[in-house]
């Protein structure tokens, strides 16, 4: 039972030196590589950049603990930033201290629901953010994160958390642009998009592993960090206007208790929730991902539980929501994370650099972090799925267009509220008509077909009637029309055999347009039949009655009721 609740205890009493060594080496790793990214997170929020330091230390300790995922690393990442700063600045003004005290009760709400959707084993909930939906999300957000850093890149001052916001603002500062900051910042930029581009079959063409370039390809936003703070240092280019970090307090974060009255409670409740649902989708399709790979298996509802332990402790540890980030993910992993071990060891590795070396990030140019954020977020635009959707389905696609243009255009919440309420609404309309077809038994077998498309034989007395859609209060009363219209196009019928093959469920609805349909074709001295109804719906039939006032059988198969009336 206590394996349940806390997986550590999975894995922690088989744990020796070997995998101790691998994931001390993993964890060295991840510090390094992550840093960057944290820093640049929190800045991305309108946070704090040592905000961004406190939310990857207690956070994952805790994960560590309760997560089922041996390589997922918690802690900010891009898209849970972008939404935490569109919550917070609809409460609060950024920079101020209720901006800050806003992040933690976003945590705290953020890793309440999630422990209570664990708790209560809700993890289906977030299949209502349909791939479409998703793949739309993060294609707008890496547009609206890489638009919303073109700022920093130059210098100048830019705010918003929507595209025209965001240009609105920009464009009136152009004129003040650094040239100093545009080199910075544009010169790291191609520097990590050379590195992620060639980097890897340039070192191994001078002779590297394979597992040493992609590790030294990987490091390349840690280059970036080291080469432009100590360039910034060396010529003192703070004082020729370039942003930097400036001082970020060293030390653990305090342990503190969110306040705010009930009203900035309530104000952040949605956009906590749709923070839980977007940040369990990405960790858990991430850790679902790799724990394939090593055959192993996550549990989506103890992750929920997981995460929502981090987001508690993010909040009461000045932090600000986190869940399982893609790219710190795949570093641990690549780095031979082999437990959550190895999550633990890089916390207490940024926990040390929180300690005692933030000093040496003073110099560090805000136009680094700008083009890290920029370099990394662009891999979410996803052009080829845009064209796939496309061609295979335009209801699809317009759900997926929705949500782009409403999270370019109103925020993201809205895109993530219009995408899925456009989605829900084209699975009902879909649903509420759903495809029937006459069909009839392919000569010489037991195999039966729509008589639209094979050549099939038929009986002129005999309607077999496939349907192809569980049956619903949606589409009970499209039932209804479909088999009184059939009944009316065909005089001579004595018997409508509707083949059930595809019904999971017969909802309450659905039934009453059943006993409406038994009750007219009674009238008309037609005979109302089943055949291939799954055990679980017979199950319930059996518990109306239904099946003592059917006119005519419930058979096992098509073929039997061909055979009986042919």
């Amino acid at each position: 039972m206590f394996k349940r609740y806390f997986p550590i205890l999975t894995w922690l009493p088989h744990y020796h030196k070997r995998l101790l060594g691998a994931d001390v080496v993993a964890g060295l790793i991840v510090t390094a590589m992550v840093i960057p990214q944290s820093l640049a997170y929190a800045l991305l929020a309108g946070l704090p950049a040592v905000v961004g330091l406190y939310a990857s230390i207690l956070p994952q300790l805790l994960y560590t603990l309760l997560g089922t995922s041996r390589t997922l690393a918690v802690g900010p990442v891009a898209i849970i930033a972008l939404m935490t700063g569109a919550a917070l600045s609809s409460v609060a003004m950024p920079g101020s201290p209720e901006y800050l005290q806003a992040a933690l009760v976003l945590s705290l709400l953020s890793g309440g629901l999630l422990v209570a959707m664990g708790a209560l084993k809700m993890g289906f909930f977030s299949n209502f953010l349909s791939h479409p939906v998703i793949s739309g999300f993060l294609t707008a957000s890496g547009i609206l994160i890489a638009v919303s850093q073109l700022g920093s890149l130059m210098g100048v001052s830019s705010s918003g958390f929507t595209l025209i916001e965001r240009i609105m603002t920009l464009l009136p500062n152009l004129s003040t642009v650094n040239p100093y900051t545009v080199a910075i910042g544009v010169g790291t930029l191609l520097f990590l998009v050379i590195v992620r581009r060639f980097g890897k079959q340039s070192l191994r063409a001078i002779g590297l592993s394979k597992t040493l370039a992609d590790l030294i390809t990987k490091a390349g936003p840690v280059f970036a960090v080291v080469i432009t703070t100590l360039v910034t240092w060396h010529w003192q280019l703070a004082d020729q206007g370039v942003a930097v970090v400036g001082t970020i307090p060293s030390g653990l974060p305090a342990l503190s208790l969110p306040w705010g009255d009930a009203s900035l409670w309530r104000a952040l409740l949605i956009p906590a929730l749709l923070i839980s649902l977007v940040g369990f989708v990405e960790s858990v399709s991430m850790g679902q991902m790799l724990a394939a790979k090593r055959r192993q298996r996550i549990s989506p509802n103890q992750e929920l539980i997981g995460l929502g332990a981090a987001n508690l402790a993010a909040g009461f540890t000045s932090g600000m929501p986190v869940t399982g980030g893609l790219s710190r993910t795949v570093i641990n992993y690549d780095a031979g994370a082999q437990t959550p071990a190895a999550g633990a060891f890089a916390a207490l590795g940024i926990g040390i650099v929180t300690l005692t070396f933030t000093g040496w990030l003073y110099y560090l140019p805000i136009a680094t972090l700008a083009a890290t954020i920029t370099v990394s977020i662009l891999t979410l635009v996803d052009i080829p799925m845009l064209r796939q959707t496309w061609r295979y389905s335009r209801s699809d696609f317009a759900a997926m267009a929705v949500t782009i243009i409403l999270t370019l255009v109103e925020g993201v919440e809205a895109g993530i509220i219009g995408g899925v309420s456009l989605s829900i609404a084209l699975f009902l309309y879909r649903t509420s008509r759903p495809h029937s077809a006459l069909v009839g038994r392919v000569p010489d077998t037991e195999h039966f077909r729509n008589t639209e498309r094979h050549d099939v034989e038929t009986v002129n007395n005999v309607a077999l009637l496939r349907i192809d859609e569980s049956l619903y209060f949606a589409n009970a009363r499209y039932l209804e029309d479909t088999v009184y219209n059939l009944v009316a196009s065909y005089p001579e019928l004595e018997h409508v055999v509707l083949i059930c093959s595809a019904v999971n469920l017969i909802d309450a609805s659905a039934l009453e347009s059943l006993d409406a349909i038994n009750a007219r074709l009674k009238d008309s001295d037609v005979k109302l039949h089943l055949s291939e109804v799954k055990g679980p719906v017979m199950d319930q039939l059996k518990k109306s009655d239904f099946l003592d006032a059917l006119t005519g059988r419930v058979f096992l198969s098509t073929y039997a009721a061909w055979r009986e009336f042919s």
